[in-house]
């Protein structure tokens, strides 16, 4: 009976308030989706970063050494958890390397035998600027090593527009976020004033708060269920027919984790939530105020 009731009545909430209640929807299909949006382009932009930030590498010359000696730099480079692969480029190799990159103008070169040998280290995606150039400062002073170069300025820049578009972002899906629960917290109060009088006898004939909330919870979850099926609607639309058709190179996004149902269930997940905190809100505070009244 208790269930009947609950069902009966989130969804006649509704039709008491019908504006608000499309308004709160609408609020939170536009929150969802944009959430969405921006956790689909912020995670294909940190691919890009993290793509661009294996292309660094670090490059360590060295002097003219024996063989035991080159062999004893490779393993003691190898030893740092950053660096995931050390490529010897031997004089040989790197006069190559010369000729073909300076092409006729390397060519008539006839002697590039001042061209060092050298290791090239491949560093692991999360190795950042600070670890960077803390392994850089001791492989410089190891017996042998002529050199070390990396590109520090690429490195640090990349990391500080990570971070600004990652703060940026949390701050503007927060502010989005909390929008929306306060349109859904307005309509369930909107909601709970017009039963105000229902609300009231009920408390007399012995009702308690939690059971009076119940419709209200329920309702504040219809609305976010609705919202959730409403922007994972628009996104598919978005990325299958709109973008790829007006922007195709944005058709292309892959989807945060390699797979479409991590972020549709985040989408959902995320809605239901933002619906039941706001309507929890609003009916643990004017339920209370009500039945004093």
């Amino acid at each position: 009976m208790s269930l009947t009731y609950v069902i009966k009545e989130g969804v006649s909430g509704f039709r008491r308030t019908r504006l608000a209640s499309i308004t709160s929807i609408v609020a939170l299909t536009i929150a969802v989706l944009l959430v969405g949006l921006m956790a689909r382009f912020g995670y294909n932009g940190y691919e890009v970063v993290q793509t661009m930030k294996e292309s660094i590498e670090v490059e360590v010359f060295l002097l003219d050494i024996d063989s035991g000696r080159t062999d004893r730099i490779a393993a003691d480079l190898q030893s740092y958890p950053i660096v995931t692969e050390t490529e010897y480029v031997s004089k040989d190799k790197a006069e190559e390397i010369f000729r073909e990159e300076f092409g006729a103008e390397g060519e008539s070169l006839a002697d590039l035998n001042f061209l060092p040998a050298s290791y090239r280290l491949h560093l692991t995606p999360d190795a950042n600027a600070k670890e960077i150039r803390e392994m850089v400062a001791e492989v410089e002073q190891f017996q042998g090593v002529d050199e070390v170069v990396f590109n520090q300025e690429l490195l640090e820049t990349l990391e500080e527009r990570l971070e600004l578009l990652t703060m940026a972002g949390i701050g503007i899906g927060l502010f989005i976020l909390f929008t929306a629960i306060v349109l859904v917290f307005n309509t369930i109060r909107l909601t709970i004033y017009a039963k105000r009088n229902i609300i009231r006898t009920m408390k007399l004939v012995g009702a308690t708060n939690g059971f009076i909330r119940r419709p209200f919870l329920l309702e504040g979850l219809i609305q976010g269920a609705i919202a959730a099926a409403i922007a994972n609607g628009l996104h598919w639309l978005l990325f299958h027919l709109v973008i790829p058709y007006y922007i195709p190179q944005f058709g292309v996004l892959s989807w945060p984790m390699g797979e479409w149902y991590y972020l549709t269930g985040g989408m959902v997940l995320l809605s239901l939530i933002m619906g039941l905190w706001g309507s929890r809100w609003a009916a643990r505070k004017f339920i209370s105020q009500t039945a004093i009244g």
